[in-house]
């Protein structure tokens, strides 16, 4: 006699909104923190006037990333709204025509006619206008649009990332500073993109060598153009 068995799965892409702003703002901490601290300390500062760059730069970043995560996230949670709004009133309107739609899409995907047929006037009696979101516009609880955290998330995480090569700047010896601080920085940006990586079920090499060359890459610019002025201001 057989049992009823109850398999559940544990999608990566429900992380994919906070992920996605984590990431970005705990990578964006690190790399723009440690890149004005190299860069700063590069044109000969004191080890005061360098500390204050580098907490300037991150508060001023963390509120950047989070005015932009909102405005961003906003933008595309208006146009979900829209669409939506859009589709009620086509329901409303043409019901009929609305569940040809449906049942055209359930075909297009390999469905027979008469089953599509049954399957989108059982959605739309439940459900109408989550089942046209969902398989019209591909719109989801999942993915749909959430300004007010992703701002929150990239503040948060931007903050945490941009600490760490601030730490390090400030229990360092001045005269191993540049090298402190990027080294370190390079290791939180690798460990940053493993766990990402890992997170979101990508691979963790890849992502690993991807956040550490562009992070490398960014204080490498910044220590330079901090060097050619220190030198001839």
């Amino acid at each position: 006699m057989s049992r009823l068995r109850i398999h559940t799965e544990n999608h990566l892409v429900k992380r994919i909104g906070w992920l996605r702003a984590a990431v970005l703002g705990a990578n964006d901490g690190i790399v723009s923190t440690a890149s004005l601290i190299v860069g700063v300390a590069s044109a000969s500062a004191a080890s005061h006037e360098i500390l204050i760059a580098g907490v300037a730069g991150m508060v001023a970043g963390a509120m950047s990333m989070a005015a932009g995560e909102y405005v961003s996230v906003s933008s595309q949670a208006d146009t979900e709204q829209s669409d939506l709004a859009r589709e009620r009133k086509e329901l409303d309107d043409d019901p009929e025509a609305e569940l040809n739609e449906l049942t055209q899409i359930y075909v297009q995907r390999g469905v027979d006619n008469i089953l599509a047929r049954e399957v989108a006037v059982q959605l739309m009696k439940k459900d109408a206008l989550g089942a046209h979101a969902r398989d019209e516009l591909g719109i989801s609880e999942m993915t749909a649009a959430r300004p007010i955290l992703a701002a929150f998330t990239s503040a948060g995480t931007f903050s945490v990332g941009a600490i760490l090569p601030l730490l390090t700047a400030l229990i360092c010896p001045a005269d191993i500073l540049i090298p402190a601080v990027s080294v370190g920085s390079l290791a939180f940006l690798g460990l940053l993109g493993a766990i990402g990586a890992k997170a979101g079920g990508a691979n963790v090499p890849k992502a690993t060598m991807r956040v550490m060359f562009w992070g490398a890459l960014a204080m490498a610019l910044t220590a330079g153009i901090g060097a050619l002025f220190g030198t001839t201001l």
